[in-house]
């Protein structure tokens, strides 16, 4: 089986997959004080409370967009697997063709993104992530990724408000029935929601001017991608676990010869 393994800044996505199908999903917090044997004891413990063991591991592909956790994550891999991770980063096949300024820039979750949009849906298309930052990637019909946007997360954004403000609470992250409010905590649910929901309208609309085809298929992935999906016509397929299968496609055209 392959292990993937997605390091974000708020939590680590992982994986197992069995051929293309996969298996198994869990999530923990990302840490950067957790040892790689916390990591390895977490995982392992997941592991065996689903019946599976270290020895049906035969690879690990992994993204991150924390470098200071990568180098624990990688001596976890090689104490409890037996092996290295292969990483998204330069030099790393992926079949997508990045035409951004500075390709090193381009984050390892936005690649496999990339990657599984353009393989599972087609081009073009515009994927979106939402996670603790909200990135927007362009995907032509030749498979280029043209560049993308990058906003603050609906999460990220609620904390700011509430921290940064003198009076204003902190907040339950719901969807109010009215864009009115009648009270704080109504006006700040509305304009954080669907303050939001009108921002990815926006930029899809442009993206899909700017790549030149409006049947631009638009997959999102990210727990909060439903509730923007609830209430626009903005996204086209919701797709949770995106990512952990961009990185089991790009395993497959980096596997390492027997």
């Amino acid at each position: 089986m392959i292990l993937t393994l997605d390091i974000g800044n708020t939590n680590i996505k992982t994986a197992l997959f069995d051929g293309m199908d996969m298996v198994k999903y869990w999530r923990i917090s990302t840490s950067r004080t957790n040892t790689s044997d916390e990591y390895g004891i977490m995982i392992l413990n997941m592991f065996a409370h689903e019946g599976f063991s270290a020895d049906c591991v035969d690879g690990i592909m992994m993204s991150s967009v924390v470098p200071s956790v990568n180098f624990t994550i990688e001596h976890m891999c090689r104490s409890y697997f037996g092996m290295a991770p292969i990483i998204v980063a330069p030099g790393v096949k992926t079949g997508i063709n990045i035409k951004i300024e500075n390709p090193r820039e381009m984050g390892g979750d936005l690649i496999s993104n990339a990657v599984a949009a353009y393989e599972l849906y087609g081009g073009p298309c515009i994927t979106i992530d939402f996670g603790t930052a909200t990135s927007l990637g362009a995907i032509n019909e030749k498979g280029e990724f043209l560049g993308g946007a990058i906003c603050p997360g609906i999460k990220l954004a609620v904390e700011a408000l509430s921290e940064r403000t003198a009076k204003l609470p902190r907040i339950e992250l719901t969807k109010p029935e009215t864009v009115i409010g009648k009270n704080t905590v109504h006006c700040m649910q509305s304009g954080i929601v669907y303050g939001y929901i009108g921002q990815i309208e926006y930029l899809v609309r442009r993206m899909k001017a700017e790549i030149g085809s409006d049947k631009t298929k638009v997959i999102a992935t990210g727990g909060l991608a439903v509730l923007v999906a609830e209430e626009s016509n903005a996204i086209d397929v919701l797709d949770g676990l995106l990512t952990l299968k961009g990185l089991r496609l790009i395993y497959e055209k980096n596997r390492p010869e027997a």
